[in-house]
């Protein structure tokens, strides 16, 4: 299997097109990397981060992609992404400079944070970073001292009723009190460009987007009342991550492409743009654990000795990658890689994270093969608020990432192969692909 050296320092394994995910992490359990080889790793899957960024185009061909950094700010796939041609979305300080030492322009960040640091604020003004949020007063005023001529998006409040994370209870103008809003930033005589929602993080009913470009329409129309030229729609987030997610992700790009079409025609000339987290990343990694240690469970009563199930002590959980569990309401699916004991029966089972708090558990009940200390569990979907919020609580390091790519993906870094493998694909379809070659390959 052939590695290629990434600019962050990293290897990418180059695979076979038939090499699944299961067979590729069978052949990594052992290897080199981790200072234990017993210790948990992720597998991140390059190309399904390639065809996501595609997929997205296709769908929602006028909508630019600013990535949501603060859902996985892994450099490499940052470095991939910025490559591809995206945009991003920084909430902070760091993650401003993160995305700027990358050698992103300022013009591609969003300061999507609605109440920002005031030093944050100077920050993004030093290094000409010029659209940012807001949704009150104060920070319209903060604003006007500290970076006068940024270009400000008004963040309203949608209906998120039906989205598991909803972000109206802290982010987001009330549609009623746009109007007052861009008022005083009128007689502040700040710049304010355009509108921005979020549907909410999860959401499981794609009519909240038709409904939410419906609104911002509405708030488009006052700000043109007031003298206002707004020429942004920021649609915000809560794309799914995965495929069998409630909603998918062609039914949300139907509905936003419908409001679009009613009320921001092409000929509006209004620029739209996204920030999609979850969409790119989440299933893209595959998370890898190691049972660590293994408990029977036995059928009620003091002196039974049938064995009703076991529990599974894991090197990873909640306090780490599984963090998602708490506070993304994610419920990741366990699968058994190979067990040391070849069986086709199946028993109940609970899994546990490796701390010593109670709260620690990634799965309450659910249906395994028998298993033995040693023998690895992996789940998938895993791509999505795992890593960023992952802590090392009681002293576990959080998992390394080892990325693979395949085969039918290989023109992605080896530009040499246009005229052979791809010859047949337009370059305009490519040029992306060899763009991020360049930018992330070393050798």
């Amino acid at each position: 299997m052939k590695q290629l050296k990434l600019h962050t320092g990293s290897l990418v394994d180059l695979c076979e097109d038939d090499v699944d995910i299961k067979t590729f992490i069978q052949g990594k359990v052992n290897s080199p990397g981790r200072e234990d080889k017993d210790d948990p790793f992720f597998v991140c899957d390059l190309g399904d981060i390639v065809k996501k960024w595609k997929r997205f185009h296709q769908r929602l061909p006028r909508v630019e992609p600013f990535y949501a950094v603060k859902c996985n700010p892994d450099p490499t796939v940052l470095k991939l992404l910025a490559s591809l041609g995206a945009s991003f979305d920084c909430a902070s300080k760091a993650e401003i400079k993160l995305i700027l030492d990358l050698g992103v322009a300022p013009e591609r960040i969003i300061f999507a944070n609605p109440c920002k640091q005031t030093s944050f604020i100077k920050y993004a003004k030093a290094n000409q970073v010029k659209m940012m949020t807001f949704d009150n007063e104060p920070e319209l005023h903060k604003i006007k001292q500290h970076h006068p001529n940024a270009e400000l998006v008004l963040r309203i409040k949608v209906d998120d009723s039906k989205s598991l994370c909803k972000f109206g209870i802290k982010f987001g103008a009330c549609p009623s009190h746009a109007k007052g809003l861009l008022e005083v930033a009128k007689k502040l005589d700040l710049n304010v460009i355009g509108v921005s929602f979020h549907v909410g993080s999860g959401c499981y009913d794609a009519s909240l987007f038709y409904e939410a470009v419906k609104s911002a329409r509405v708030v488009f129309d006052q700000a043109a009342d007031l003298g206002f030229k707004l020429h942004l729609l920021d649609v915000g987030g809560g794309f799914p991550g995965y495929d069998d997610a409630t909603i998918s992700f062609e039914e949300s790009a139907q509905e936003l492409n419908l409001g679009f079409d009613e009320f921001f025609p092409v000929e509006s000339n209004v620029r739209i743009i996204a920030e999609p987290g979850r969409y790119f990343v989440a299933s893209a990694y595959t998370s890898v654990c190691n049972i660590t240690s293994v408990r029977e469970v036995f059928v009620e009563g003091s002196n039974s000795t049938e064995i009703d199930g076991y529990m599974y002590y894991l090197n990873d959980g909640v306090y780490g990658s599984f963090n998602c569990i708490l506070f993304d309401h994610h419920n990741p699916i366990p699968y058994a890689l190979f067990g040391s004991e070849k069986t086709d029966a199946s028993y109940r089972c609970s899994i546990w994270g490796p701390t010593c708090d109670s709260i620690d558990c990634i799965s309450k009940e659910a249906i395994m093969p028998k298993l033995v200390i040693g023998d690895w569990i992996s789940f998938n979907n895993m791509g999505a608020y795992t890593i960023a919020a992952g802590s090392k609580f009681n002293g576990f390091k959080q998992p390394i990432v080892m990325y693979m790519c395949r085969r039918n993906f290989l023109n992605f870094f080896m530009e040499e192969l246009v005229e052979t493998d791809i010859k047949n694909i337009p370059q305009k379809s490519i040029t992306p692909l060899l763009n991020a070659a360049k930018a992330i390959v070393v050798n």
